[in-house]
């Protein structure tokens, strides 16, 4: 099917891909299997719980500060999802992760044989962002680097002079020069470098059952050459993070759910990563320098956690670990591992598993880079900022701590970051925009989407060169899930 690649077609970066591929973890079914296909077997079935109605967000605006409402709790899952390690799923050919194989290692070195193939892709998010900045104050409103914003251009975006947009996709529509259909209400996303110059944009679907995530294939001149999907037949992927050996980790926002380690080249099947966690998945970020992934989880008492792996590069093992700290906002962290990290049907949820965890009101957007990581919380609109090496941590942005004039980012959201030190937060919400905060501390709108007030920004990811933005409007002017949007914009960002 044009767009959508088969699944035993190779990729210039990879060498032919093998006919039958098996892994260490229970799969989602990959590009391969289509929507409204017959679902995996009873290991990799999740009973999926109630997730936040995409027709009843209402006007954010209304809530406190810019925030969302949180989902109510949900009825028990059923013993189904309980299936021991080990056990075969019968639909899709792949066992629950227990120990190392040869299948997996395969996905470990060819995605590592990307890497080396391609060239400059870290350009971005190897970054020095703040440098040495001993950020001590949360940033302040103030001019932005780009300047005001424009009127509103023909597809709704106001921006500072000089920067332009275009529309890549919409959901329920065929991609431009495709006949791959986008999917609905998309979300989290990120950029990597492909062959010949080009680059690719994975968007997760936060959707209940099908979810999943899909990608758009660009060449060295940003023209579209491809759509496919890389994840199908999960349930509301929310947001997730790019690993340094160019994998997307898609994160299910749902009670109990996982994370899945995808190819966004959709050559290789995903994989299930259950010693990642099962909780309220949102975003994740890697640290090739401790060599753990920050992962945060989107309750009202969620937490933030890392990852350990046995295995630099290898997510079927290793350890869970939850931040602890007492009362406040800034001083030191500690880690603790948390017991029982997958917890069952009536298990205890991991953010109940340590006395002495942090809470935090609604862990959403996630980025690392140079040493820190920063995380946002919806529900008191904070954007937090870990020191990775002195485990330590500060508020880089709090609204209710904004002096002289009314707050310019509320309903934090998804967050990323370019080497020249800036961060882009996604409002959910608000004005529906993206805020870039300086290392100088400053925040300012650095675009608007109009005419969408019922949805939310989500998914920013720059190009491999710096140079092109990518985000969504999730439910856009129609406030459904069926009515979102996927924008493009060019610009002299700073380098």
């Amino acid at each position: 099917m044009p767009g959508v690649p088969a699944r035993d077609t190779g990729h210039p970066a990879f060498g032919p891909a093998p006919s039958r591929l098996r892994f260490t973890g229970s799969c989602g079914a990959g590009h391969a299997r289509a929507l409204g296909s017959t679902p995996p077997g009873p290991d990799r079935t999740v009973p999926y719980r109630r997730y936040r109605p995409y027709g009843q967000h209402g006007q954010h605006g209304q809530h406190p500060q810019g925030t969302k409402a949180h989902a109510p709790h949900a009825p028990p899952l059923s013993p189904a999802d309980a299936t021991p390690p080990g056990t075969a799923d019968s639909s899709s050919g792949v066992t629950v992760e227990r120990g190392v194989t040869v299948e997996r290692r395969d996905f470990r070195r060819r995605t590592f044989l990307r890497a080396a193939v391609l060239t400059g892709s870290a350009a971005v998010f190897g970054g020095t962002l703040w440098r040495g900045a001993a950020h001590a104050d949360p940033a302040q409103p103030g001019t932005g680097p780009y300047g005001a914003l424009g009127p509103a251009d023909a597809n709704g975006v106001q921006l500072p002079q000089s920067f332009t947009s275009r529309v890549i996709a919409r959901s329920g529509q065929a991609v431009s020069g495709t006949s791959y259909t986008w999917h609905p209400a998309p979300d989290g996303g990120a950029c990597f470098a492909d062959s010949g110059g080009g680059w690719i944009y994975v968007s997760n679907s936060e959707v209940a059952l099908t979810g999943g995530a899909s990608a758009v294939r660009f060449s060295s001149s940003g023209a579209v050459t491809g759509a496919y999907r890389v994840l199908s037949n999960t349930s509301v992927n929310c947001a997730g993070g790019r690993t340094p050996w160019n994998t997307w980790l898609s994160c299910e926002e749902i009670d109990r759910g996982y994370v899945y380690e995808t190819d966004p080249w959709g050559t290789v099947s995903a994989a299930r990563r259950s010693a990642m966690g099962r909780f309220k998945h949102e975003a994740a970020a890697a640290d090739p320098d401790r060599r753990v992934v920050y992962l945060t989880e989107d309750e009202s008492d969620g937490c933030l956690y890392r990852f350990r792996p046995a295995t630099w590069g290898d997510l079927s093992t290793g350890t869970l670990e939850v931040l602890t700290m007492g009362d406040g906002t800034s001083g030191p962290v500690g880690w603790a591992a948390v017991p029982n990290p997958s917890p069952g049907v009536f298990g205890t949820r991991t953010r109940a598993q340590v006395a002495a965890a942090k809470h935090f009101d609604g862990g959403e957007g996630c980025y690392y880079a140079n040493g820190t990581c920063w995380f946002t919380t919806k529900g008191d609109n904070r954007v937090w900022q870990l020191d990775c090496a002195a485990d330590t941590i500060e508020l880089a942005y709090d609204d209710s701590l904004v002096t002289g004039g009314q707050a310019p980012l509320t309903g934090v959201d998804n967050v990323t970051g370019t080497a020249s030190g800036d961060l882009y937060v996604a409002e959910d919400g608000g004005n529906m925009e993206i805020c870039v905060i300086t290392p100088q501390g400053v925040v300012a709108p650095f675009l608007r989407v109009t005419g969408h007030s019922g949805s939310e920004i989500t998914g920013p990811a720059f190009s491999p060169d710096g140079r092109r933005l990518y985000f969504s409007s999730q439910r856009g002017t129609g406030n459904s899930s069926s009515a979102g949007v996927t924008f493009e914009v060019t610009g002299p960002f700073r380098a």
